[in-house]
């Protein structure tokens, strides 16, 4: 019992500090295995006590991002079984305003409870309905027994618009309740770390989903539901062992900040505008390819089952599983074994530009061998290195801004500038929708000037960055003294900034998925 006394004790005298990374104390173990000198070799001096610490809120992040891939591998199935193929562009506008009504109400909860209360909250609420839509897709008419595609069938588009705005909303607060912790060099190594162990969520979410031949949608879709229940139990379990920083002690109260101040301080600061390019852009190319893949995926299972339309549906689904497991897995190897790797060693500028380039590449193959399988590749890639290096990269950028920008133009940027830039992508696809051809020749002259222009910010974010850094200048430095009350708790400890979605949501891919 004294031990256990003891424990407390330490973890309490140490709750919500930056994360020790490459300080003496408490220093990584004194071991000479081959393990641990690959370990400091890829992650750097990370101390025992810390990586603990990483590790928690990895298995955090895997109930979020392994729920939100589950869904997100059913949700295009769904609305191409119940309501349409040819409607997933509209679901994507759509989520659009109901992500900002959301989000609106999220930012006035943000105000009134601690960020752990609001993973009670917001998972409680996630988890409740998902299980409700699970239910109603069991059902023999409203749900997927009904292979008759109606765009008048609600639960589509329900269904669609809430596991948006699950990858827009929890995985943003994940990052928000951590990220006081890390430091610039922490966050070059515990970045990678993470997203690793969420990656093998997001491996596990796409694995499920392609048992929906045999298992049934509607069941993999409650699984869903039991990962937010999981990911508030895993909330609760960090508050118990690492403590809650104490708002009441915070200071004094400031005005609250509105759902626009974020786009203030974007119009206000290049850089801001530098950061929402480097996060969001890419999202209109994927957008196009992801849905020309769908298309194609839809295409081929009708062909191989014409006279058996829920078959084709539950095949499609088992296909997006495995799209999912096959990005997730490169994701995974490449955040466990390179990402922290390549970003220490050969520097952030450079690294910025590698993923912009990635894309204009496979675009290119894409447009000349327009095929299934080509997409597909494509799509395999682009995902996997969005969450495993440009996800990283963006997070670090915000190491030089204030915390007005890194709270207030972040959750602009990650909310709506990531919806707005996936509606850009579906105006193309939606202007295309009828037409195959037409889509994979003029979204494949969207999406590669698109990474042009990416190429080009990410040249300038990484000479700015490298400026900043160098100089020991913070860009919104001059917006502090209006943070609101809540933003001034989560500063007084904080020098970082952690990004989603998983999206993809989320969006993190908001993988944080």
């Amino acid at each position: 019992m004294a031990d256990k006394a003891d424990d407390k004790k330490l973890l309490d005298e140490t709750e919500w500090k930056k994360m020790d990374i490459n300080g003496v104390e408490g220093s990584s173990p004194e071991s000479n295995s081959m393990f641990e000198r690959l370990f400091v070799k890829l992650y750097g001096n990370i101390p025992m006590k810390e990586r603990y610490r990483v590790g928690w809120l990895a298995a955090t992040l895997f109930f979020i991002i392994g729920g939100y891939w589950l869904l997100r591998s059913l949700k295009d199935p769904i609305v191409a079984t119940i309501v349409g193929v040819e409607y997933i562009p509209k679901c994507k506008i759509l989520s659009l305003f109901v992500v900002f009504g959301l989000v609106t109400i999220y930012n006035k909860l943000v105000d009134i409870f601690p960020k752990h209360q609001l993973f009670y909250i917001i998972g409680g609420f996630y988890a409740a309905v998902f299980f409700i839509i699970s239910l109603l897709l069991d059902h023999p008419t409203i749900g997927i027994h009904n292979t008759e595609a109606d765009p008048s069938r609600v639960i589509g588009w329900v269904s669609y618009c809430t596991i948006e705005s699950f990858g827009s909303i929890c995985i943003s607060l994940f990052w928000a309740f951590v990220n006081s912790s890390i430091d610039l060099e922490g966050a070059k190594s515990a970045y990678g770390l993470i997203i690793a162990g969420a990656q093998i969520g997001s491996i596990m979410g796409p694995t499920i989903a392609t048992q929906a031949v045999s298992f049934g949608i509607p069941r993999c879709y409650s699984l869903g539901s039991l990962a937010m229940a999981l990911m508030v139990v895993m909330v609760w379990g960090y508050v118990k062992i690492f403590g809650i920083l104490d708002e009441e002690k915070a200071g004094k109260k400031k005005k609250n900040a509105g759902v626009m101040e974020g786009a203030v301080l974007f119009w206000k600061h290049h850089y801001v505008k530098g950061l929402f390019c480097v996060s969001c852009l890419f999202m209109v190319e994927v957008t196009i390819l992801d849905f020309s893949m769908k298309v194609l995926a839809k295409h081929e299972f009708d062909q191989m089952f014409p006279g058996d339309p829920a078959l084709a549906s539950r095949s499609f689904a088992a296909f997006m599983g495995k799209f999912g497991q096959v990005t997730n897995l490169i994701s995974f190897t490449f955040s466990l074994l390179g990402t922290s790797f390549v970003i220490r060693r050969i520097g952030l500028p450079r690294t910025l530009l590698a993923f912009p380039s990635l894309c204009l590449v496979m675009i290119s193959i894409v447009y000349l061998y327009p095929s299934l399988w080509v997409v597909f590749c494509a799509m395999m890639l682009l995902k996997g290195f969005s969450y495993a290096l440009n996800n990283p990269c963006k997070e670090i950028l915000y190491q030089p801004t204030s915390s007005a920008v890194k709270f207030k133009s972040k959750s602009w940027i990650d909310t709506f500038g990531a919806r707005g830039s996936k509606a850009a992508g579906s105006v193309v696809t939606n202007a295309f929708a009828d037409s195959l051809p037409g889509l994979l020749t003029y979204g494949s002259f969207t999406a590669m000037g698109v990474s042009a222009f990416l190429i080009f910010v990410a040249r300038y974010m990484g000479e700015r960055f490298t400026y900043l850094t160098e100089n020991g200048e913070l860009v919104g430095e001059e917006d502090e003294e209006e943070l609101p009350k809540t933003v001034e708790v989560a500063a007084a400890n904080d020098g970082t900034s952690c990004a989603e979605d998983a999206e993809e949501e989320a969006a993190a891919p908001t993988t944080k998925a």
